[in-house]
C-alpha cells in the first residue's frame, strides 16, 4: 500500500514562455510587467506603459534570444533544471513528502500546484521561492500569490516560508565550486553581477515611508547583512564568496543588471563597469550570477552573449560566466534542508 504523503513542499521559480513564439512570449512578459511588486508604479500607467509600449517591441526579440537556447524536448533552460530539481528533491524527501513546482509567472502556474496540494489533506506545506536573496519583486511576489490563492481555502494546513537563503554555506560552495572549474589565474577581474531593481523599491520596506536609498545603496548595506535588504544579501552573498575565493579588494566589482525604463536602478550597473574595466585594460573577466539557482536568459545569453559582445566591442578579450547552482548534489541537499525547515 503506497503511504499517502503528509506534507508539502512548492517549489517556486520565476517563470518562462510556454514557446518561442512570439504570442506566447508576449503573455509571459504582460503577467510578468504587470505585477504590481515589478513595475510597482499605478495600475493605469503600468498598463498603458507595458501592454502598449514595452511589450510589443519587447516581445519579438525576446523570442528571438529565447529560440537560441530554447531545447525542443525541454524547453528553456530554466524550465529544464526546475523539473529536474523538483525531481531530484522528491527523491531525497521520500514518500512522506509531496514536491510541486510553480512559476510565479504562466506554467504551471502556483494556482495549479496548490490546487493538488490542497486535494491531498497535507499537515503543512513549506513554499521555497527559488531566490537566494530577499526582494519584494521576487520572493515578496511568490508569498503574496500563495497567501492571496490559499486565502479561499478552508482548511488550513501548518504553512511556512523560506525568505531568503543569500549566505547558506552550501550554496557558496557550489558557485566556489563551478568557479573552479576555471583557470582562475587566467582572470584579471571577477564580477559579481545581480539582478537589479529599481532604487525605489528598497525603500519600501519602511513601512514608515521614509526609508530613501541612494543608488549605490547605503554604506551599512555593503557591509552588513539586513534581513529585508536585497542590496545588503547582495553583498552579504559575495563577501562569503570572495572569502572562499581568496580574493582581495579591487580584483572584484559587484554590479547590478537586466534594468528597465528609465527611473535609476541600483548601481553600478553590469554595462558601466564593462566599460571602465575595459578603459582601463582589463581583458579577461569571470562573471558570477548568484542571484540566480537555475541557469536560464539572464544568464546564458544577458552575460555569455551581451555583455561579452559589448566587453569585446570596447577592446575586452572575454567574458566567461559560472555556472549556476542547476544540478549540483549540495544544491539539492541544501533544498532537502530548506524543505525540512533545518
Amino acid at each position: 500500500m503506497d503511504m499517502k504523503p503528509k506534507k508539502g513542499v512548492l517549489l517556486v521559480q520565476l517563470g518562462t514562455p510556454d514557446s518561442i513564439d512570439v504570442k506566447d512570449v508576449k503573455r509571459y512578459l504582460n503577467e510578468f510587467l504587470m505585477d504590481p511588486r515589478v513595475m510597482d508604479i499605478p495600475y493605469l500607467n503600468r498598463f498603458l506603459l507595458i501592454r502598449g509600449i514595452i511589450t510589443p517591441r519587447r516581445a519579438p526579440e525576446t523570442a528571438r534570444v529565447y529560440s537560441t537556447i530554447w531545447d525542443p524536448e525541454t524547453g528553456s533552460p530554466l524550465m529544464y533544471y526546475s523539473e529536474e530539481q523538483q525531481r531530484l528533491l522528491q527523491e531525497e524527501l521520500g514518500d512522506e513528502y509531496h514536491v510541486e513546482l510553480a512559476m510565479r509567472y504562466q506554467n504551471p502556474s502556483i494556482e495549479s500546484a496548490l490546487k493538488k496540494m490542497e486535494g491531498m489533506w497535507l499537515e503543512s506545506i513549506r513554499v521555497i521561492p527559488l531566490f537566494p536573496q530577499y526582494a519584494s519583486a521576487t520572493s515578496g511576489s511568490v508569498i503574496d500569490k500563495v497567501m492571496e490563492i490559499m486565502r479561499n481555502w478552508q482548511y488550513f494546513p501548518e504553512v511556512s516560508f523560506v525568505s531568503n537563503f543569500h549566505d547558506e554555506p552550501d550554496m557558496i560552495d557550489v558557485f566556489v565550486e563551478n568557479a573552479h572549474k576555471h583557470d582562475l589565474s587566467h582572470f584579471d577581474h571577477f564580477l559579481f553581477s545581480y539582478h537589479g531593481l529599481p532604487v525605489r523599491q528598497l525603500g519600501k520596506v519602511d513601512p514608515s515611508g521614509e526609508l530613501q536609498c541612494p543608488e549605490f545603496g547605503c554604506d551599512s548595506c555593503q557591509k552588513e547583512s539586513k534581513a529585508h535588504c536585497y542590496l545588503s544579501h547582495c553583498y552579504g552573498t559575495t563577501r562569503l564568496l570572495v572569502e572562499k575565493l581568496g580574493l582581495k579588494e579591487g580584483d572584484y566589482t559587484v554590479c547590478f543588471q537586466s534594468r528597465l525604463g528609465k527611473t535609476p536602478w541600483i548601481q553600478p550597473y553590469t554595462s558601466d563597469v564593462l566599460e571602465r574595466l575595459a578603459k582601463e585594460g582589463k581583458k579577461k573577466l569571470l562573471v558570477f550570477s548568484p542571484a540566480f539557482v537555475a541557469d536560464c536568459i539572464e544568464t546564458i545569453d544577458e552575460i555569455e552573449v551581451e555583455y561579452a559582445d559589448e566587453f569585446k566591442a570596447m577592446g575586452g578579450e572575454e567574458v566567461k560566466l559560472v555556472e549556476s547552482l542547476n544540478l549540483n548534489p549540495k544544491w539539492i541537499q541544501l533544498l532537502k534542508k530548506l524543505a525540512l525547515g533545518k
